[in-house]
């Protein structure tokens, strides 16, 4: 089966991404619980993949998430 993926925009209401609201399938409107798959793609980018349970439909978000600062004594 082949699969069929879009990237949806997204903006997280807080720094945090698993503080954020999580996202709705947008052809069958199923809440989406946990991404498939995570990667970080650079500088402060996390991309997830999300695929519905109900009906299989597939698709990225990517959150820009800000860097924790390091502190050395």
């Amino acid at each position: 089966m082949p699969a069929l993926a879009e990237v949806l925009s997204t903006t997280a209401s807080r720094p945090d991404p698993r503080g954020s609201h999580l996202p709705t399938c947008p052809v069958c409107a199923d809440s989406m619980v946990a991404a498939e798959a995570s990667a970080y793609l650079f500088d402060n980018l996390i991309s997830y993949l999300w695929t519905c349970d109900t009906c299989g439909y597939g698709f990225v978000t990517k959150h820009s998430v800000k860097p924790i600062p390091i502190v050395c004594n």
